[in-house]
């Protein structure tokens, strides 16, 4: 269901933009890196968190980790990654193929302002072997996201 949901919305909203599906998994920021051949920062990963109640999802750069000084500030609360179970559950994608497109459930989604760095991300498409190629101020607009600042660059 999941790569169909991602297709289907992107057929609705953006119909000129295309899934590729690699016969190798693209399940690590290294391997999704090295299947599109883009540098790890271009991978657009997308986190699953909560914050007390609430689920969120926060899309932002391979080489990037989650600060959470600045996203406690953020979001107004101590955040913690949802377990995989609750990932798949929720967002109708599994860990390693989670994309901001085709949710299962409506969330809240923010891009972290690192991604800005990029002409062009690679979000995931549903699963571990499907991605799209799209530039980060169109995927926040199409899925509605809020800019945030809460991560920093590794290395």
């Amino acid at each position: 269901m999941s790569v169909q949901s991602v297709r289907a919305f992107l057929a609705q909203h953006a119909p000129d933009i295309s899934i590729v599906e690699l016969d190798v998994s693209t399940a690590t920021v290294e391997l999704a890196a090295a299947g599109h051949g883009v540098t790890p920062g271009q991978i657009a990963k997308t986190l699953s968190l909560r914050v007390g109640d609430q689920v969120l999802l926060v899309v932002t750069r391979g080489d990037a980790r989650l600060d959470n000084r600045k996203a406690k500030a953020a979001f107004g609360g101590k955040v913690r990654m949802l377990d995989a179970g609750e990932v798949e559950q929720i967002t109708g994608h599994p860990v390693g193929g989670v994309s901001p497109f085709g949710l299962k459930t409506p969330l809240p989604i923010y891009c972290d302002v690192s991604l800005k760095a990029f002409d062009e991300v690679v979000p995931a498409a549903g699963s571990t072997h499907s991605a799209l190629r799209i530039a980060p101020e169109r995927m926040a607009a199409l899925v509605g996201a809020q800019w945030v600042d809460v991560c920093q660059e590794l290395g």
